[in-house]
C-alpha cells in the first residue's frame, strides 16, 4: 500500500442516463473468454459479503512506523532488515482474531503474506527472510487460515510484487548500495515471485490473491497474464484484484469510496487508523464514521476492507477491537440492508445512500431536510414502509416523487435505516440521483498557509479524514457555519486533530439570534472527541470560538446535531 497524508472522499456520482451505456460492456475479468454469467458466478460470495478486514503486520510493528515505506527513510535498512530476529509476538492467538473478525460482521479477510519490505509471514521454502526466521517460528499465515476458516470466513492473500529486500529485484532502492560486482538479474526475481505465488496457492488455497506494488513495471514485464493464468490453473475460482497493471476482477480505490458503479466490482480499502501498520497511539475512526464508510461503499455497489494493524505481542489493540465489536453490533440491527445487496437505486449523496435485494429497496439516511427527504419516483410500486429501528416512518408515493418522513425524535444519530417494499424486484430500477441536501458554507479567520487543502469547509465536509487547519503561531480563531436556513439545533460534535496535540485549553459555540451573537456552550477542552447536547435553539448561522490555543488550531469536524423532539 503507498501511505497517505490527506485522505479524501471520492463520492463520484453517474448520471441515470449513462447506465444503460455501461450495462452493454462486455465483461472484463482475471479469466480470458469468461462469459458475463461465469464471473458472476464466480465472484458472488465476495460482491454479498461487502465487508472484509485487511490485516498489515510484521516485524515493523517493533517500532510502530509504515509497513514498507519506512525501510530506508524513518528507519535506517541495517535496523529495519534486523528487525525479524527480535520478533516475538507471544500474544498472537489467531483463534482470537478470527473470532473478533467474525463478531465484527465481516465475510472475508485479506492478509499480508509479503509486503514491499520482503519481509514473508508464511514459511517460505524459497527464503530464509521469513517467520520461519524469527523467534516465533511459527507460520503466521497458516495458523491464521485455518482459525479464520473455523470461523466460515474467505481468506485472501495479500501480496507485493515489487521487493526491496530481494538482491535481484529492479529497479534498486536508490538507498541501497549494492555490495561491488553484484550485477541483478530481474528474471531471477521473477522465478522467485512466481514460487511464491505458487507456493501461497497451493499449500494454504486461498479465495483470491490481493497483488499491490505493480506501478514499478508494466504488465508485460511483470508476466502478468502468466502469472494469473498460473493462479487459475491452480485455484480455478480464485477472485484477484487490478494491481498487476492488469484490470482482472476489481478496482480498488485506496484510502477513498469509489465512485457509484454497477457494471465494475470494486473494493474501497482504507485504514482504521492513520496507518496500514500498527502506530502507537494512533487517531482510530470513530464508529460514526466507520458505519458511513461501509454505507457507503454498498450503496456505491462496492465493498469495504476496513485495515487493523497488530501489536508486536500479536494483539489487536483494544480500542480497534472494541470499534470492530461495535461495528458488528451495528450490523446484527441493520446488516439486512448490506449483506446479499446491490447499490442503488438512488445514489449516494450527502443524504444518505440506498442498497437493494429482492423486492426491497434499503436508505440510509445521513442527514435529513427536517422530518423528510424527497426521492424521485420509481417504476414500481411502494408496497410497505418499515424503520428498522421499529419506530414510526410515512411514506407518500406520487406520479413525481416520493415523500419519506420520520419524525426527529426517530432518526438515529448515526444512521436511519428505511427499508421499502416493493412489487417488483428491486434490481429493475434504473439508478438515479436521490435528494439533494446542500452542504454549510464555512468561513475562517485563518487557513493554513491560505491552502485550500486545509480550508474552512473541511471542517463542515462529514469527513474526518479532512481538516481545517491554521498558520502556526496562531493562538485564537473562529470558524463559521451557515446552514443555509433555520435549521434547529441541539447539540455539537467536535473533532480536533488531537494527534498533533490537543491545543485548544478554552473556546465557545455561538449562534446568530435577531442579529446577534448569543453564546449556547463553552469548554476548556476539546480533544479527539467532544460532543455536547444543549437545549434546542433554531438558528441559521453558527460559530466556533477558540479563545485559547497552544498552538494553531485544527479541527477534522464542527458538526451541528439536529435536534431530537
Amino acid at each position: 500500500m503507498k501511505p497517505k497524508g490527506i485522505c479524501v472522499w471520492a463520492l463520484l456520482f453517474l448520471s441515470a442516463a449513462t447506465i444503460p451505456i455501461l450495462c452493454a460492456q462486455k465483461v472484463v475479468s482475471s479469466v480470458p473468454g469468461e462469459t458475463a454469467e461465469e464471473y458472476e458466478a464466480r465472484m458472488k460470495w465476495w460482491r454479498d459479503a461487502k465487508f472484509g478486514i485487511f490485516i498489515h503486520w510484521g516485524p515493523v510493528s517493533l517500532v510502530g512506523t509504515e509497513i514498507g515505506w519506512s525501510r530506508g527513510r524513518q528507519i535506517p535498512v541495517d535496523v529495519y532488515d534486523n528487525l525479524y530476529k527480535k520478533f516475538n509476538p507471544q500474544k498472537f492467538n489467531p483463534k482470537e482474531w478470527a473470532r473478533l473478525f467474525r463478531d465484527a460482521g465481516a465475510k472475508y479477510v485479506v492478509i499480508v503474506t509479503k509486503h514491499h519490505d520482503g519481509f514473508s509471514m508464511f514459511d517460505s521454502a524459497l527464503t530464509d527472510y521469513d517467520c520461519m526466521g524469527t523467534p516465533a517460528k511459527r507460520d503466521f499465515v497458516g495458523e491464521l487460515v485455518n482459525a479464520c476458516r473455523q470461523e466460515s470466513l474467505r481468506v485472501m492473500f495479500y501480496y507485493s510484487l515489487c521487493d526491496w529486500y530481494h538482491p535481484h529485484y529492479l529497479p534498486r532502492p536508490k538507498y541501497i548500495q549494492d555490495p561491488p560486482g553484484h550485477q541483478r538479474d530481474f528474471q531471477r526475481y521473477l522465478e522467485s515471485m512466481f514460487g511464491q505465488i505458487r507456493e501461497l496457492c497451493e499449500k494454504y488455497r486461498p479465495d483470491g490473491i490481493w497483488f499491490d506494488g505493480g506501478w514499478e513495471h508494466k504488465p508485460e514485464e511483470w508476466k502478468a497474464e502468466e502469472l494469473l493464468k498460473m493462479i487459475h490453473q491452480i485455484l480455478p475460482n480464485a477472485i484477484i484484484n487490478n494491481r498487476t497493471g492488469l484490470p482482472a476482477d476489481y478496482d480498488t480505490p485506496e484510502q477513498k469510496i469509489g465512485a457509484f458503479n454497477m457494471n465494475r466490482a470494486w473494493e474501497s480499502c482504507i485504514t482504521l487508523g492513520t496507518q496500514w501498520s500498527w502506530k502507537p497511539n494512533d487517531r482510530i475512526k470513530s464508529l460514526r464514521e466507520c458505519i458511513r464508510l461501509l454505507i457507503s461503499c454498498a450503496g456505491g455497489d462496492g465493498n469495504l476492507l476496513l485495515n487493523v494493524g497488530p501489536t508486536p505481542e500479536g494483539e489487536i489493540e483494544e480500542r480497534q477491537a472494541q470499534r470492530l465489536r461495535e461495528i458488528g453490533e451495528w450490523l446484527k440491527k441493520f446488516g439486512e440492508g448490506i449483506y446479499g445487496t446491490r447499490g442503488g437505486p438512488f445514489m449516494p449523496g450527502r443524504w444518505g445512500t440506498s442498497t437493494r435485494k429482492g423486492n426491497s429497496i434499503y436508505l440510509y439516511v445521513l442527514n435529513w431536510d427536517g422530518d423528510r427527504l424527497v426521492f424521485p419516483n420509481i417504476e414500481a410500486k411502494i408496497v410497505k414502509a418499515e424503520l428498522l429501528s421499529g419506530d414510526e416512518v410515512k411514506v407518500v408515493q406520487t406520479e413525481k416523487e416520493i415523500t419519506v418522513i420520520v419524525s426527529p425524535k426517530h432518526q438515529q444519530e448515526l444512521v436511519t435505516v428505511i427499508r421499502l417494499d416493493l412489487d417488483r424486484p428491486a434490481i429493475t430500477i434504473q439508478p438515479r440521483q436521490g435528494p439533494e441536501i446542500p452542504t454549510p458554507k464555512a468561513r475562517a479567520s485563518n487557513v493554513f498557509q491560505n491552502n485550500p487543502t486545509f480550508g474552512a469547509d473541511k471542517a463542515v465536509d462529514r469527513d474526518e479524514t479532512t481538516r481545517w487547519a491554521t498558520d502556526y503561531g496562531i493562538h485564537s480563531a473562529w470558524l463559521e457555519v451557515d446552514l443555509g436556513k433555520l435549521m434547529k439545533v441541539g447539540g455539537v460534535r467536535i473533532l480536533e486533530a488531537a494527534e498533533f496535540g490537543e491545543r485548544i485549553r478554552k473556546f465557545v459555540v455561538k449562534c446568530k439570534v435577531n442579529g446577534e451573537w448569543k453564546t449556547v456552550l463553552s469548554g476548556n477542552k476539546v480533544g479527539a472527541e467532544f460532543i455536547r447536547k444543549f437545549p434546542p435553539v433554531t438558528a441559521q448561522f453558527w460559530r466556533l470560538e477558540i479563545l485559547e490555543a497552544t498552538e494553531g488550531p485544527t479541527i477534522y469536524e464542527f458538526q451541528l446535531l439536529s435536534a431530537r423532539e
